[in-house]
């Protein structure tokens, strides 16, 4: 557990040494704090993730990830590089014949601005799934502005024992 948490800490540090860079200027104060609207952004990709999922829609609920190959997934004691990678574990996992997807609720949310174009998240999911069962836990999620909007660049989940 603890060097999951020196891990994310590590990880953290090192995205903000390439957010907060010395070399730039210090930018002037603004008339008007953008982060409201940011993080309403990036929890909108996530309750629209939780809707997709809810209507067992694999692809949409991916939709807020980065397409890449560069798209870090972590859980447990196993890492996932890439989009396509990250799709075939839910597949495997929550699509695939004998695996159910359930119905999935995010929580206790906390949005922190890392700068313009990037938050950190940490919340609590919890699946309820047709046979009863509940499986539960915490995640930790780096999220990028694209052009195309907020995606969620790293992802480390875990699950309750």
């Amino acid at each position: 557990m603890r060097s999951s948490f020196a891990a994310v800490l590590l990880f953290a540090q090192l995205l903000f040494s390439l957010l907060l860079r010395p070399d730039l200027p210090p930018s002037p104060p603004k008339a008007v704090d953008p982060l409201p609207s940011s993080e309403a952004a990036v929890e909108a990709v996530l309750r629209t993730q939780q809707d997709a999922w809810n209507r067992h829609d694999l692809d949409a609920f991916m939709a807020g990830y980065w397409n890449s190959p560069e798209l870090t997934f972590f859980s447990g004691a196993n890492e996932r590089k890439g989009w396509q990678a990250t799709l075939d574990r839910y597949r495997a996992a929550y699509a695939s014949p004998g695996h159910e997807m359930g119905t999935l609720e995010f929580s206790a949310l906390r949005i922190e601005m890392l700068g313009p174009d990037a938050a950190f998240v940490r919340g609590s999911w919890h699946l309820t799934m047709p046979d009863g069962k509940t499986p539960h836990g915490l995640f930790t999620l780096v999220f990028r502005r694209f052009s195309e909007g907020w995606r969620i660049v790293h992802d480390h989940t875990s699950v309750a024992e």
